[in-house]
């Protein structure tokens, strides 16, 4: 778990490069150094850093008005955590093989609720969100959403190949 938000910190931190409250100066750091400090961070530490930078990299790709921010911040982190909420009910087993076909189908099952229930949580706050910015901006937000995710994976992926390891698919 380390290791992932390392890496999500890493690769939010030299695609984006944002200016971070904490006294680091990100423009102007060498990859190198970046990697060392998010390294040296403890795991709150590197979870409010990339908290930050998503936020930062959603606000900026959408071009959310000054006024309406503190709004959507709010409003997005309250649908994160949403969504992380949700995505922690599932309990993923990856141990296929030695399923039996009930348990199999009960994950399966499992999997499809809980895919819904993350479909319906987007439905509910895209009409949250449309209140404090355009349709366009929400559709525009889910999107990148999307992107950063599949960054994250490609690079997660990459490091399984340089360590040896191949990422099940």
């Amino acid at each position: 778990m380390k290791k992932i938000l390392a890496a999500i910190g890493f690769i939010l931190a030299v695609q984006f490069s944002f200016a971070q409250q904490l006294t680091y100066d990100w423009k102007s750091m060498k990859p190198e150094q970046r990697k060392e400090v998010i390294q040296k961070m403890n795991p709150n530490e590197r979870k409010a850093l990339l908290k930050e930078f998503r936020e930062k990299m959603i606000v900026s790709e959408l071009g959310v008005s000054q006024n309406s921010q503190p709004e959507f911040l709010n409003l997005y982190t309250e649908y994160q955590n949403k969504q992380n909420e949700i995505k922690s009910k599932f309990s993923l087993n990856e141990n296929y093989d030695t399923m039996s076909d009930e348990e199999a189908t009960k994950q399966l099952n499992q999997s499809f609720e809980v895919g819904q229930q993350l479909l319906d949580n987007r439905k509910n706050y895209a009409q949250k969100f449309i209140k404090v910015i355009s349709p366009q901006q929400v559709l525009k937000m889910y999107q990148t959403e999307g992107r950063m995710r599949n960054k994250i994976l490609d690079k997660k992926e990459d490091g399984s190949r340089n360590s040896g390891t191949q990422r099940r698919r």
